[in-house]
């Protein structure tokens, strides 16, 4: 992946699901989300599929009117994940 520490990755990891539940239920695009990150694109893609595998988020391939994407994809939390990171932000 990078040279980044585990440490740190695990950091950005936590800033990307705050983001993603920031801006919910509006999934993000990569491009989006590394901006507020400030980091490269193919790092957060990386992140996110590492995220993805952990059951954290998911990936919308449609577009709101059900068109699939061709190149890109959009980022949103899974509804567990979401509920998970909610309860925890009221206590």
């Amino acid at each position: 992946m990078s040279k980044i520490s585990k440490e740190k990755q695990d950091k950005i990891m936590s800033n990307i699901l705050a983001t993603l539940y920031e801006r919910s239920p509006r999934a993000l695009f990569i491009t989006e989300i590394s901006r507020v990150q400030a980091r490269d694109e193919e790092f957060i893609k990386d992140l996110l599929i590492s995220l993805k595998k952990k059951g954290l988020v998911e990936e919308v391939k449609k577009n709101p009117k059900g068109v699939p994407y061709i190149k890109r994809k959009r980022w949103k939390l899974t509804d567990q994940a979401y509920l998970i990171y909610r309860n925890n932000q009221h206590n």
